[in-house]
């Protein structure tokens, strides 16, 4: 009897862990869960490089769209009203007889370090990366059979980006994802059959990508231009999910159609806190999201960006706090040079963020939103996030006099993260108010922002 229940247990488990079929249409697609990882994660590195990285070159207008390096090509165009910089630079710099496609004799790649990018990213308390595999140049970054003579492999460094910075990531722990434009401005089947192109070109690309690295985030771009019915992007998708070697584990994001941002994948996406052109600081997102940027004002590396442009550490960290207490995750970029080094400034700011999180971790992974944080709590330079039945209080601002927070109980606990220090506190009517420790300079665990852990006051 024990063995036949032993055996109906053991039968019921597993169709109960059978992979669900998902169907290629959006509303079967948004029923498939975030896979965990990704939300507890919260904090990616983007890593753009190119062709583009050769010229390395866009206007210093402080405006983020119009200072992409990366578009350096499509600025070329005459027929694009806001490449008048690039295309007089392009002149200037290289003559008229000068072809975007000459740049591959400069994109060598001799000082790419894999290894290095890794420890520099691990150091960062970065969980997961996204490389840009093919930028809308169509430039691709492994042996993609149909980009011949157009990818790393075939010209340029001769290697296999994709795959040697994928073994590398993955040998320090992280989570490996590739970005991966949709459409590429100059591709003669995109223009003359985009049919064609997708079956022919797009697809097969995405699918090669999955099934040599098996990478956990897909993280389209270039949709704008067609519906997600033209890039087949629901068949694809389902392919991932039920097929693919990622089919538990993989993310996605929310650019496959014109009509697909803030609508489909398993998270959204805002860039320079837009969502296309408008706003998305006041949004609310009850879906997992995340805010791409650069530390300064391009994705791909510009040489014509000075230290003002880029953003401190402090200002880097108030960021990712902001976005972690709102529920999201950050991606912040990084831009290589064209011989494969991350500019030193790149590595400092990233350093400087794992210096925090080192003290702070606890507050950022794992955790999630306040959702129902009373009104009264919202305060400037005062965030909040959650982990269990615990509390995180995170202040982007220094307080020295006692503070309170409203909708808790008492706390089993209160502490500083990164002191022993005992905190003194008082309790009344679901009211904490908290004494801030009296802190030499040198006392102080960190710069940037401070966390107070408050210990089991959800619980019920």
């Amino acid at each position: 009897m024990k063995r036949i229940t032993f055996s109906l247990l053991l039968c019921m488990s597993i169709a109960m862990s059978a992979q669900v079929k998902y169907e290629a249409n959006w509303e079967s697609l948004d029923k498939r869960p975030t896979p965990e990882w990704f939300e507890n994660a919260k904090f990616g590195i983007f890593i753009h490089w190119g062709l583009y990285s050769v010229p390395s070159w866009a206007p210093n207008t402080g405006e983020p769209y119009s200072d992409y390096a990366e578009w350096y090509w499509y600025r070329l165009n005459p027929a694009d009203e806001d490449g008048e910089a690039f295309r007089a630079y392009h002149k200037e710099m290289y003559g008229d007889k000068f072809k975007y496609q000459d740049f591959v004799s400069g994109f060598k790649g001799e000082m790419f370090n894999p290894d290095q990018w890794a420890d520099i990213i691990k150091e960062s308390g970065a969980r997961y990366v996204v490389l840009t595999s093919k930028h809308h140049e169509g430039f691709a970054l492994w042996p993609s059979a149909q980009s011949v003579n157009w990818n790393s492999v075939d010209v340029g460094p001769h290697r296999d980006i994709c795959g040697e910075l994928t073994e590398a990531v993955r040998k320090q722990g992280l989570h490996m994802g590739f970005y991966f434009s949709l459409y590429e401005w100059n591709h003669p089947l995109y223009h003359s059959d985009v049919n064609r192109y997708v079956d022919e070109h797009m697809l097969p690309q995405v699918k090669d990508l999955v099934t040599r690295y098996s990478p956990e985030i897909i993280w389209a771009d270039g949709e704008w231009e067609q519906p997600s019915s033209i890039w087949r992007s629901e068949e694809l998708l389902a392919w991932l999910y039920n097929e693919s070697p990622v089919r538990e584990t993989v993310v996605v994001n929310d650019r496959w159609g014109e009509e697909t941002r803030s609508r489909h994948g398993s998270f959204y996406t805002t860039e320079y806190d837009l969502i296309h052109d408008a706003d998305s600081k006041g949004v609310t997102f009850t879906h997992p999201w995340e805010e791409c940027r650069g530390i300064a004002n391009s994705f791909g590396y510009n040489r014509n960006e000075n230290l003002e442009d880029y953003s401190t550490a402090e200002e880097l960290v108030h960021i990712l706090v902001e976005k972690v207490a709102r529920g999201g995750n950050l991606l912040l970029n990084v831009g290589p040079t064209a011989d494969g080094r991350i500019p030193v400034i790149m590595q400092q700011r990233l350093a400087e963020m794992g210096e925090w999180l080192h003290v702070n971790g606890e507050a950022i992974y794992d955790t999630r939103s306040w959702r129902d944080c009373p009104e009264a709590n919202l305060k400037e330079n005062v965030y909040y996030t959650v982990k269990g039945d615990d509390l995180y209080v995170i202040l982007t601002e220094w307080q020295e006099r006692p503070f309170e927070i409203s909708g808790v109980k008492k706390p089993r606990n209160i502490s500083l993260l990164g002191t022993d220090r005992k905190i003194k506190s008082s309790y009344s009517g679901e009211k904490l108010t908290i004494m801030p420790p009296v802190m030499s300079f040198t006392e102080v665990p960190c710069q940037h922002a401070w966390v107070y852990k408050l210990e089991n006051v959800f619980n019920k």
